[in-house]
């Protein structure tokens, strides 16, 4: 058997990203103290973090089969620590805490690995995090985590090997849908609609509303008729639908929740330690997920006026030139989603301008 294909059954769950696994597999021989994973969100980066983790602690280099394997993989075993912000950021206090956990002694294994997790968020506590990274203790090994590198972030990000996680190609999204029992049909269009993020298509795939929603975004074009009246209720149509989207993602964190509730109580413990942390988390992902919801419908808004002058249909210069504006004007409402404006009138006026 060949050397490798232990390693490579750790990563069994990273979708479309063979080059990344060649690269990890060559890295956990031979490991250095720091690593930074790049890659938007549903590339695989925290996937692959666990894999590297479990083949980084194994006294084996990567079995896939022992109890460390299986724990690692879990996000259970004492030598994986995940470092995950508390607010907002990465704060200069989350910072400081990972200074603390770098010094800790193993446990079980022969080294460490602390996953830091949105390093991208850690413009304040970048000093700090570099003054870790530069002076690790010898039995410690950082895995950063992050969608880009700001300029706060370059100094960073030298002190580590980067390895790149383009995103999941849609064909291989969509293959792994189809393998998790989601109709071809419906796997292609929610394949589609992920932007080569696989954590959005899990999503999607059980989201009954999808298809009717993306069919509203797309005859957008064709409902609007210059009465600002008739914009403003689609654009409200258009949110209601936004909440919807929320569904799936809710009834993952009920479970979630409902689980840690049900290990404290198996523990004999109070309440349940760490469920103030876990309910703002998920409070952020919910306020992402929406944002990136609201980005999505925007772009396949965008599409419709695209394919309308790319349609081969006979438009006269002036529909042309408003297809163009259209798209312009969607642009410039994208980008400032980045800016956590108010949704309704940000909705509102674009449509009222289209």
């Amino acid at each position: 058997m060949s050397a490798d294909r232990p390693v490579a059954a750790l990563f069994a769950d990273l979708v479309g990203q063979p080059a990344v696994v060649r690269t990890l597999q060559a890295a956990a021989r031979h490991p250095v103290h720091a690593y930074l994973f790049k890659g938007p969100r549903g590339s695989g980066t925290r996937v692959a973090a666990r894999a590297f983790a479990a083949a980084l602690l194994c006294p084996d280099g990567g079995c896939g089969e022992c109890w460390t394997c299986r724990r690692a993989l879990a996000g259970t075993h004492p030598d994986l620590v995940s470092v995950e912000r508390t607010g907002a950021a990465l704060s200069i206090e989350d910072a400081r805490r990972l200074v603390l956990l770098a010094q800790r002694r193993p446990f079980e294994a022969a080294r460490q690995v602390l996953v830091v997790g949105d390093v991208h968020l850690a413009l304040r506590s970048a000093p700090a995090l570099l003054k870790t990274v530069e002076e690790p203790p010898p039995a410690t090994v950082f895995v950063l985590l992050a969608e880009d590198i700001p300029n706060e972030l370059v100094t960073v990000a030298s002190r580590c090997v980067e390895v790149t996680f383009p995103p999941v190609p849609s064909v291989a999204v969509e293959e792994w849908l189809r393998a998790n029992g989601i109709e071809p049909a419906q796997a292609a269009v929610v394949a589609a609609g992920a932007g080569g993020d696989l954590d959005r298509a899990r999503l999607l795939a059980h989201d009954g509303g999808y298809a009717a929603r993306l069919e509203l975004w797309r005859s957008v074009p064709a409902r609007l008729n210059g009465d600002g009246s008739v914009a403003g209720q689609l654009a409200r149509s258009l949110l209601e639908s936004i909440d919807g989207a929320l569904d799936p993602l809710r009834a993952q964190h009920t479970a979630a929740l409902e689980e840690l509730s049900e290990q404290a109580e198996s523990l004999g413990e109070r309440g349940a330690p760490g469920r103030k942390d876990l309910v703002d988390r998920q409070h952020r992902e919910e306020r992402r997920w929406r944002t990136d919801e609201l980005r999505a419908g925007l772009g396949i808004l965008a599409r419709a006026y695209r394919d309308r002058w790319g349609s081969g249909e006979s438009l006269d210069a002036p529909s042309l030139a408003d297809c163009q504006r259209a798209v312009s004007l969607i642009t410039e409402a994208t980008a400032s989603l980045e800016h956590n404006p108010n949704e309704t009138l940000l909705l509102e006026s674009l449509l009222v301008r289209l």
